[in-house]
Protein backbone atom coordinates (compact mmCIF):
# COMPACT_ATOMS: atom_id res chain seq x y z
CA UNK A 1 0.00 0.00 0.00
CA UNK A 2 3.17 2.00 0.74
CA UNK A 3 4.95 1.79 -2.16
CA UNK A 4 1.81 2.61 -4.70
CA UNK A 5 1.10 5.70 -2.58
CA UNK A 6 4.81 6.44 -3.46
CA UNK A 7 4.79 5.61 -6.59
CA UNK A 8 1.67 7.92 -7.35
CA UNK A 9 3.04 10.61 -5.51
CA UNK A 10 6.14 10.50 -7.79
CA UNK A 11 4.13 10.43 -10.94
CA UNK A 12 2.05 13.48 -9.74
CA UNK A 13 5.41 14.75 -9.16
CA UNK A 14 7.32 14.40 -12.21
CA UNK A 15 3.81 15.46 -14.32
CA UNK A 16 4.36 18.90 -13.11
CA UNK A 17 8.28 18.89 -13.06
CA UNK A 18 9.08 22.74 -13.43
CA UNK A 19 6.72 23.29 -10.61
CA UNK A 20 7.79 20.44 -7.99
CA UNK A 21 11.29 21.87 -8.93
CA UNK A 22 10.34 25.62 -7.73
CA UNK A 23 9.04 24.17 -4.59
CA UNK A 24 11.91 22.57 -4.32
CA UNK A 25 14.12 24.94 -4.36
CA UNK A 26 12.89 26.90 -1.52
CA UNK A 27 13.94 23.83 0.44
CA UNK A 28 16.83 23.36 -0.79
CA UNK A 29 17.69 27.35 0.14
CA UNK A 30 17.07 26.99 2.72
CA UNK A 31 18.76 23.58 4.22
CA UNK A 32 21.93 24.72 2.07
CA UNK A 33 21.89 28.57 4.10
CA UNK A 34 21.72 26.70 7.43
CA UNK A 35 24.16 23.98 6.86
CA UNK A 36 26.32 26.40 5.01
CA UNK A 37 26.11 29.51 7.65
CA UNK A 38 26.69 27.55 11.03
CA UNK A 39 29.48 24.98 8.67
CA UNK A 40 31.37 27.99 8.15
CA UNK A 41 30.97 29.48 11.46
CA UNK A 42 32.34 26.44 13.29
CA UNK A 43 35.07 26.59 11.26
CA UNK A 44 35.55 30.68 11.84
CA UNK A 45 35.50 29.64 15.57
CA UNK A 46 37.78 27.09 15.52
CA UNK A 47 40.29 29.40 13.03
CA UNK A 48 40.18 31.99 15.73
CA UNK A 49 40.56 29.56 19.00
CA UNK A 50 43.81 28.30 17.08
CA UNK A 51 44.95 31.59 16.37
CA UNK A 52 44.39 32.90 20.16
CA UNK A 53 45.98 29.69 21.02
CA UNK A 54 49.21 30.22 19.02
CA UNK A 55 49.93 33.40 20.82
CA UNK A 56 50.98 31.92 23.95
CA UNK A 57 49.63 29.52 27.16
CA UNK A 58 49.09 31.33 30.50
CA UNK A 59 49.65 35.02 28.77
CA UNK A 60 48.77 38.08 29.82
CA UNK A 61 49.22 41.53 28.27
CA UNK A 62 50.05 44.47 30.11
CA UNK A 63 49.27 48.00 28.80
CA UNK A 64 49.62 51.52 29.78
CA UNK A 65 46.23 53.22 30.00
CA UNK A 66 42.48 51.83 30.35
CA UNK A 67 39.86 51.08 27.63
CA UNK A 68 36.80 51.96 27.89
CA UNK A 69 33.82 54.80 27.35
CA UNK A 70 34.90 58.07 28.75
CA UNK A 71 38.88 56.91 30.08
CA UNK A 72 41.66 58.33 28.27
CA UNK A 73 44.03 55.87 27.70
CA UNK A 74 47.02 58.36 25.67
CA UNK A 75 47.93 60.25 28.87
CA UNK A 76 48.71 57.41 30.43
CA UNK A 77 52.72 56.87 30.61
CA UNK A 78 54.49 54.25 28.29
CA UNK A 79 56.26 51.04 30.79
CA UNK A 80 60.36 51.04 30.43
CA UNK A 81 62.88 48.71 30.88
CA UNK A 82 63.10 49.16 34.61
CA UNK A 83 59.55 47.93 34.97
CA UNK A 84 60.36 44.85 32.80
CA UNK A 85 63.04 44.05 35.03
CA UNK A 86 60.95 44.39 38.10
CA UNK A 87 58.49 42.04 36.95
CA UNK A 88 60.94 39.31 36.21
CA UNK A 89 62.68 39.36 39.40
CA UNK A 90 59.90 40.60 42.07
CA UNK A 91 57.42 38.22 40.89
CA UNK A 92 56.79 34.52 41.34
CA UNK A 93 54.94 32.16 38.79
CA UNK A 94 56.41 34.11 36.03
CA UNK A 95 58.08 31.99 32.99
CA UNK A 96 58.71 35.09 30.70
CA UNK A 97 58.71 39.20 30.26
CA UNK A 98 58.80 40.48 26.86
CA UNK A 99 58.49 43.75 26.18
CA UNK A 100 57.14 44.78 22.88
CA UNK A 101 56.76 47.89 20.52
CA UNK A 102 56.09 47.72 16.82
CA UNK A 103 56.15 50.43 13.93
CA UNK A 104 55.41 49.75 10.12
CA UNK A 105 58.66 50.86 8.61
CA UNK A 106 60.31 50.62 4.68
CA UNK A 107 63.10 47.79 4.59
CA UNK A 108 65.31 47.64 1.58
CA UNK A 109 67.44 44.68 -0.03
CA UNK A 110 69.21 45.38 -3.02
CA UNK A 111 66.59 46.94 -5.30
CA UNK A 112 63.37 45.31 -3.43
CA UNK A 113 61.61 47.57 -1.17
CA UNK A 114 58.60 47.08 1.08
CA UNK A 115 57.03 48.87 4.04
CA UNK A 116 56.50 46.17 6.78
CA UNK A 117 55.88 46.02 10.88
CA UNK A 118 59.03 46.00 12.93
CA UNK A 119 58.96 45.20 16.38
CA UNK A 120 61.12 45.59 18.76
CA UNK A 121 61.59 42.57 21.74
CA UNK A 122 64.01 40.45 23.40
CA UNK A 123 64.17 36.54 23.48
CA UNK A 124 61.65 35.93 26.16
CA UNK A 125 59.07 37.37 22.83
CA UNK A 126 59.60 33.45 21.91
CA UNK A 127 58.77 31.83 24.71
CA UNK A 128 55.33 34.04 25.50
CA UNK A 129 54.24 33.68 21.78
CA UNK A 130 55.29 30.80 21.84
CA UNK A 131 57.29 31.22 18.42
CA UNK A 132 59.95 29.15 17.34
CA UNK A 133 63.47 30.35 14.82
CA UNK A 134 63.43 27.93 12.13
CA UNK A 135 66.47 28.46 10.49
CA UNK A 136 69.97 30.66 11.76
CA UNK A 137 69.34 31.49 15.87
CA UNK A 138 68.50 33.55 18.29
CA UNK A 139 69.44 36.78 19.37
CA UNK A 140 72.53 36.82 21.49
CA UNK A 141 72.29 38.49 25.43
CA UNK A 142 75.58 40.65 24.25
CA UNK A 143 73.36 41.97 21.54
CA UNK A 144 70.39 42.56 23.35
CA UNK A 145 72.31 44.56 26.07
CA UNK A 146 74.32 46.32 23.79
CA UNK A 147 71.63 47.09 21.27
CA UNK A 148 72.87 45.57 18.19
CA UNK A 149 71.23 45.99 14.65
CA UNK A 150 70.74 42.69 13.88
CA UNK A 151 67.38 41.16 13.32
CA UNK A 152 65.09 38.07 12.82
CA UNK A 153 62.56 37.77 9.76
CA UNK A 154 59.23 36.60 9.14
CA UNK A 155 58.68 33.86 5.78
CA UNK A 156 56.70 36.82 4.13
CA UNK A 157 59.55 39.09 4.41
CA UNK A 158 62.18 36.50 2.84
CA UNK A 159 60.19 35.72 0.06
CA UNK A 160 59.75 39.44 -1.14
CA UNK A 161 63.46 40.36 -0.11
CA UNK A 162 65.16 37.42 -1.13
CA UNK A 163 63.18 35.26 -2.79
CA UNK A 164 64.98 32.06 -3.29
CA UNK A 165 68.68 33.20 -2.41
CA UNK A 166 70.36 33.13 0.97
CA UNK A 167 69.65 35.55 3.21
CA UNK A 168 71.41 34.64 6.90
CA UNK A 169 73.92 36.49 7.65
CA UNK A 170 72.75 39.65 4.69
CA UNK A 171 72.13 42.85 5.48
CA UNK A 172 68.43 44.60 4.49
CA UNK A 173 68.34 48.25 5.48
CA UNK A 174 65.31 48.94 8.18
CA UNK A 175 63.95 52.62 8.33
CA UNK A 176 67.85 53.18 6.50
CA UNK A 177 69.01 51.43 9.62
CA UNK A 178 71.48 48.72 8.28
CA UNK A 179 70.89 45.11 10.09
CA UNK A 180 72.20 41.97 9.59
CA UNK A 181 69.76 38.67 9.66
CA UNK A 182 70.78 36.20 11.83
CA UNK A 183 67.48 34.09 11.79
CA UNK A 184 64.21 32.71 10.42
CA UNK A 185 61.11 32.55 11.86
CA UNK A 186 59.18 29.39 11.55
CA UNK A 187 55.77 30.36 9.23
CA UNK A 188 52.31 31.36 10.79
CA UNK A 189 50.26 31.92 8.16
CA UNK A 190 47.35 34.30 8.21
CA UNK A 191 44.93 35.08 11.26
CA UNK A 192 41.31 34.53 10.63
CA UNK A 193 41.05 38.52 10.91
CA UNK A 194 42.92 38.49 7.36
CA UNK A 195 46.28 39.30 9.10
CA UNK A 196 49.63 38.16 7.55
CA UNK A 197 51.49 36.73 11.07
CA UNK A 198 54.95 36.22 8.56
CA UNK A 199 55.44 39.61 7.55
CA UNK A 200 57.36 40.41 10.28
CA UNK A 201 61.27 42.16 11.19
CA UNK A 202 62.04 41.58 15.07
CA UNK A 203 64.83 43.49 16.53
CA UNK A 204 66.50 43.76 20.04
CA UNK A 205 64.44 46.61 22.30
CA UNK A 206 66.95 48.69 22.59
CA UNK A 207 68.25 48.73 18.85
CA UNK A 208 65.16 49.23 18.38
CA UNK A 209 64.50 52.46 20.71
CA UNK A 210 67.52 54.00 19.69
CA UNK A 211 67.38 53.44 16.10
CA UNK A 212 63.72 53.05 15.02
CA UNK A 213 61.89 54.38 17.67
CA UNK A 214 63.76 57.38 18.87
CA UNK A 215 62.37 56.97 22.44
CA UNK A 216 63.14 54.38 25.79
CA UNK A 217 59.02 53.83 25.57
CA UNK A 218 57.52 50.10 25.65
CA UNK A 219 53.84 50.54 25.25
CA UNK A 220 53.28 46.45 25.46
CA UNK A 221 54.12 43.97 27.69
CA UNK A 222 53.91 39.97 27.37
CA UNK A 223 54.10 37.77 30.58
CA UNK A 224 53.77 33.97 30.33
CA UNK A 225 52.78 32.59 33.76
CA UNK A 226 54.69 29.56 34.47
CA UNK A 227 53.42 26.05 34.59
CA UNK A 228 50.84 25.10 37.49
CA UNK A 229 50.40 28.84 38.59
CA UNK A 230 47.27 30.48 38.35
CA UNK A 231 46.77 33.21 35.55
CA UNK A 232 44.36 35.03 38.11
CA UNK A 233 47.26 35.26 41.28
CA UNK A 234 49.80 36.20 38.49
CA UNK A 235 47.18 38.71 37.08
CA UNK A 236 47.02 40.20 40.97
CA UNK A 237 50.58 40.14 41.63
CA UNK A 238 51.02 42.37 38.15
CA UNK A 239 48.39 44.54 38.83
CA UNK A 240 49.92 45.62 42.66
CA UNK A 241 53.25 46.03 41.36
CA UNK A 242 53.14 48.22 38.98
CA UNK A 243 50.60 50.31 41.09
CA UNK A 244 53.60 50.90 43.39
CA UNK A 245 55.82 51.49 40.68
CA UNK A 246 53.54 54.20 39.13
CA UNK A 247 52.52 56.05 42.48
CA UNK A 248 49.03 54.90 42.37
CA UNK A 249 47.26 55.68 45.73
CA UNK A 250 44.39 53.63 47.98
CA UNK A 251 41.61 54.08 45.54
CA UNK A 252 42.72 55.67 42.75
CA UNK A 253 41.95 54.24 39.12
CA UNK A 254 44.48 52.47 37.57
CA UNK A 255 46.39 54.09 34.56
CA UNK A 256 47.22 50.63 33.04
CA UNK A 257 45.50 47.63 32.12
CA UNK A 258 46.59 43.61 32.73
CA UNK A 259 44.27 41.41 30.37
CA UNK A 260 44.25 37.68 30.48
CA UNK A 261 44.39 36.40 26.84
CA UNK A 262 42.74 32.83 27.86
CA UNK A 263 39.75 35.10 28.80
CA UNK A 264 39.86 37.17 25.65
CA UNK A 265 39.89 33.48 23.57
CA UNK A 266 37.01 32.38 25.66
CA UNK A 267 35.01 35.65 24.80
CA UNK A 268 35.95 35.61 21.68
CA UNK A 269 34.66 32.06 20.86
CA UNK A 270 31.19 33.09 22.86
CA UNK A 271 31.12 36.33 20.22
CA UNK A 272 31.45 33.24 17.25
CA UNK A 273 29.59 30.76 18.48
CA UNK A 274 26.71 33.76 18.91
CA UNK A 275 27.09 34.72 15.63
CA UNK A 276 27.52 31.09 14.07
CA UNK A 277 23.65 30.82 16.10
CA UNK A 278 22.08 33.89 14.92
CA UNK A 279 23.04 33.43 11.61
CA UNK A 280 21.83 29.65 11.38
CA UNK A 281 18.68 31.26 12.58
CA UNK A 282 17.97 33.52 10.09
CA UNK A 283 19.13 30.87 7.45
CA UNK A 284 16.43 28.70 8.84
CA UNK A 285 13.59 31.27 8.20
CA UNK A 286 14.30 30.25 4.35
CA UNK A 287 12.87 26.72 5.33
CA UNK A 288 9.36 28.10 6.61
CA UNK A 289 9.25 29.95 3.60
CA UNK A 290 9.81 27.25 1.19
CA UNK A 291 6.74 25.03 3.38
CA UNK A 292 4.52 27.62 2.72
CA UNK A 293 6.04 27.00 -0.78
CA UNK A 294 4.59 23.49 -0.47
CA UNK A 295 1.32 24.51 0.79
CA UNK A 296 0.35 26.82 -1.64
CA UNK A 297 1.74 23.91 -4.20
CA UNK A 298 -0.15 21.02 -2.60
CA UNK A 299 -3.35 23.57 -2.58
CA UNK A 300 -3.22 24.36 -6.25
CA UNK A 301 -2.73 20.27 -7.19
CA UNK A 302 -5.71 19.34 -4.87
CA UNK A 303 -7.89 22.42 -6.98
CA UNK A 304 -6.25 20.77 -10.19
CA UNK A 305 -7.45 17.86 -9.57
CA UNK A 306 -10.64 17.86 -7.88
CA UNK A 307 -12.15 15.48 -10.41
CA UNK A 308 -9.69 12.94 -9.54
CA UNK A 309 -10.59 12.69 -5.75
CA UNK A 310 -14.19 12.61 -6.84
CA UNK A 311 -13.73 9.46 -8.97
CA UNK A 312 -11.51 7.65 -6.29
CA UNK A 313 -13.90 9.00 -3.40
CA UNK A 314 -16.74 7.68 -5.94
CA UNK A 315 -15.32 3.74 -6.46
CA UNK A 316 -14.25 3.34 -2.60
CA UNK A 317 -11.32 5.10 -1.61
CA UNK A 318 -11.05 6.02 1.72
CA UNK A 319 -10.57 9.55 2.86
CA UNK A 320 -7.73 8.24 4.92
CA UNK A 321 -6.00 7.02 1.75
CA UNK A 322 -6.38 10.56 -0.08
CA UNK A 323 -4.92 12.19 3.08
CA UNK A 324 -2.10 9.69 2.93
CA UNK A 325 -1.51 10.37 -1.15
CA UNK A 326 -1.46 13.89 -1.01
CA UNK A 327 0.35 13.87 2.74
CA UNK A 328 3.33 11.35 0.85
CA UNK A 329 3.36 14.28 -1.93
CA UNK A 330 4.56 17.34 0.60
CA UNK A 331 7.05 14.96 2.15
CA UNK A 332 8.77 13.67 -0.62
CA UNK A 333 9.12 17.11 -2.33
CA UNK A 334 10.28 18.24 1.49
CA UNK A 335 12.98 15.43 1.16
CA UNK A 336 14.16 15.89 -1.96
CA UNK A 337 14.72 19.14 -1.20
CA UNK A 338 16.56 18.01 2.21
CA UNK A 339 18.87 15.67 0.24
CA UNK A 340 20.00 18.34 -2.17
CA UNK A 341 19.95 21.28 0.08
CA UNK A 342 22.83 19.02 2.50
CA UNK A 343 24.85 18.85 -0.77
CA UNK A 344 24.46 21.97 -1.89
CA UNK A 345 25.47 23.98 1.66
CA UNK A 346 28.46 21.61 2.07
CA UNK A 347 29.38 22.59 -1.44
CA UNK A 348 29.07 26.19 -0.43
CA UNK A 349 30.57 25.94 2.99
CA UNK A 350 33.50 23.98 1.57
CA UNK A 351 34.20 26.64 -1.24
CA UNK A 352 34.05 29.58 1.46
CA UNK A 353 36.12 27.78 3.82
CA UNK A 354 39.03 26.90 1.03
CA UNK A 355 38.61 31.03 0.19
CA UNK A 356 38.31 32.03 3.68
CA UNK A 357 41.33 29.89 4.99
CA UNK A 358 39.43 28.30 7.21
CA UNK A 359 38.96 24.72 9.20
CA UNK A 360 35.93 23.09 6.97
CA UNK A 361 34.59 21.49 9.68
CA UNK A 362 31.17 19.08 9.01
CA UNK A 363 28.84 18.96 11.92
CA UNK A 364 26.63 15.77 11.89
CA UNK A 365 24.01 17.32 14.32
CA UNK A 366 23.36 20.38 11.82
CA UNK A 367 22.89 18.47 9.12
CA UNK A 368 20.72 15.62 10.44
CA UNK A 369 18.73 18.65 12.04
CA UNK A 370 17.80 20.35 8.56
CA UNK A 371 17.19 17.24 7.30
CA UNK A 372 14.56 16.52 9.93
CA UNK A 373 13.38 19.85 9.84
CA UNK A 374 12.83 19.69 6.21
CA UNK A 375 10.59 16.32 6.89
CA UNK A 376 8.66 18.16 9.32
CA UNK A 377 7.87 20.91 7.27
CA UNK A 378 6.55 18.73 4.39
CA UNK A 379 4.41 17.54 7.07
CA UNK A 380 3.28 20.30 8.61
CA UNK A 381 2.50 22.44 5.35
CA UNK A 382 1.38 19.15 4.13
CA UNK A 383 -1.09 18.19 6.20
CA UNK A 384 -3.73 20.87 5.49
CA UNK A 385 -3.96 20.35 1.46
CA UNK A 386 -3.73 16.67 1.90
CA UNK A 387 -6.72 17.16 4.74
CA UNK A 388 -8.51 19.30 2.58
CA UNK A 389 -8.19 17.04 -0.19
CA UNK A 390 -9.44 13.80 2.10
CA UNK A 391 -12.88 15.82 2.97
CA UNK A 392 -13.56 16.74 -0.28
CA UNK A 393 -17.43 15.76 -0.78
CA UNK A 394 -17.18 13.21 -3.72
CA UNK A 395 -20.69 14.49 -5.59
CA UNK A 396 -19.20 18.22 -5.67
CA UNK A 397 -15.72 16.95 -6.70
CA UNK A 398 -17.11 14.77 -9.71
CA UNK A 399 -19.27 17.87 -10.41
CA UNK A 400 -15.95 20.03 -10.50
CA UNK A 401 -14.80 21.10 -14.04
Amino acid sequence: MLYETLKLALQAIWRNALRSFLTVLGIVIGVGAVIAMVTIGNGTTAKVTADLARLGANVLVVRPGQFGPGRASAQAKPFNIRDIEALRTQLTGVRAVAPVSTRAVTTIYGVGNRTTPVTGTDNDYFITQAWTVEAGREFLDSEVRGGRAVCIIGTTVRKELFGGAEFLERTIRVNRVPCEVVGLLASRGQTSFGTDQDDVILMPMRAFQRRIAGNTDIPTILVSAADGFDTAKVQADIERLMRERRNIGRGEEDDFSVRDLKQIAEAQTATTTMLTGLLGAVAAVSLLVGGIGIMNIMLVSVTERTREIGIRLAIGALEGQVLTQFLVEAVVLSVLGGIVGIAVGLGLAWAATTVLGVPFLIDPFIIALSFAFSAVVGVLFGYFPARRAARLDPIEALRHE
